[in-house]
């Protein structure tokens, strides 16, 4: 089918890396080696919650969650990203391109929302101790994520079949090295109008909306922290349970934030999005088990369990100081 003097695109061509290509036998191991331990890091967070009685608690329960959705996003991006670097471009088929932005919009939108549930997680916890409990149960827990996987899974099926139905008519060429948003309508001749309006518009109650809520969370538990008499261990210690959550909220809206400070430096925001499509997922494991005492405590016993039958008190985790982990 014709569409003046372009032809109908069945199949995109990703250039990738093109100004790197003298060191791509060492990005590509890079980027291997990255993967590898992306994937072995939030495998072994959602094993670790899953088979320690330790950590059958909210906070942890999320965070598993947040581990598959690292794994989910980084396995749809990365794999590819590897055939990219190291045939200096890749072919993918406009309905495979469709699809890589389906995982990868509703990844995203879905690690948005965890951290936000996380955020409410630690407010009650710190704000509201007394009824934590009550609040955060696991019914809670378990219909808050399957709501998260019903409301993202329909509402970019519905943003994906609305660009399916553009006509696109070349060029055929996309200067990235995954099929995002703005580079796929680069493709089409149809007016995109409609496309960026319901984006923008899908915009609020998953990336906006989420922000204030952290945001607000945020302001709620600091102004509670600094409420406590105990300058030296007290605010530490209740300021520790969320540290992590706020440097994983950092990274990762930071990196969305940079994306739009840099429209039109193509190089700039290849950088950007190699950060959180490999790094990000890499760093959250790191983060969360470096600075969590009952994560690296978890794992030690279940080593120390498979290594040595050596008989080890139990340890309560302490989502909160005062309050229960069990659900």
């Amino acid at each position: 089918m014709e569409f003046g003097n372009f032809s109908q695109v069945t199949e995109v061509f990703l250039l990738g890396f093109h100004s790197v290509q003298s060191l791509k036998i060492l990005f590509f191991f890079l980027v291997l080696t990255i993967y590898c331990v992306t994937i072995c890091g939030n495998l072994s967070i959602i094993l670790l919650v899953s088979f320690s009685r330790d950590l059958q608690c909210p906070m942890y329960f999320f965070l598993a969650q947040l581990s598959f959705s690292d794994i989910l996003l980084t396995s749809n991006i990365t794999p590819n990203m590897l055939h990219v670097i190291l045939h200096e471009g890749s072919n993918m088929t406009l309905a495979g391109c469709l699809t890589q932005f389906y995982f990868f919009t509703a990844s995203e939108a879905l690690e948005c929302l965890l951290l936000t549930v996380m955020s409410y997680d630690r407010y009650q916890a710190i704000c509201n101790p007394l009824h934590y409990t009550t609040l955060i149960d696991q019914t809670f827990c378990i219909n808050t994520v399957l709501s998260f996987w019903f409301f993202i899974l329909a509402i970019i099926l519905m943003l994906s079949l609305t660009i399916s139905r553009l006509q696109f008519c070349g060029p055929h060429v996309i200067d990235h090295f995954f099929c995002d948003f703005a580079p796929l309508l680069g493709l089409s001749c149809s007016d995109t109008f409609v496309v960026e309006l319901e984006s923008k518009l899908l915009a609020i109650p998953l990336v906006i909306a989420p922000f204030v809520i952290i945001t607000v969370s945020y302001v709620y538990i600091i102004s509670n922290i600094l409420k406590i008499s105990s300058v030296t261990t007290g605010r530490q210690k209740t300021f520790s349970t969320c540290s992590s959550h706020l440097v994983a909220v950092s990274l990762y809206y930071g990196s969305l934030i940079s994306i739009y400070l840099f429209p039109n430096q193509e190089l700039v925001k290849k950088i950007i999005s190699v950060f959180y499509t490999a790094i990000t997922p890499l760093l959250n494991p790191i983060i969360y088990s470096l600075r969590n005492r009952d994560i690296k405590q978890a794992l030690l016993k279940i080593l120390n369990k498979s290594c040595f039958p050596l008989q080890i008190a139990k340890h309560n985790c302490n989502c909160m100081s005062e309050n229960p982990c069990l659900f």
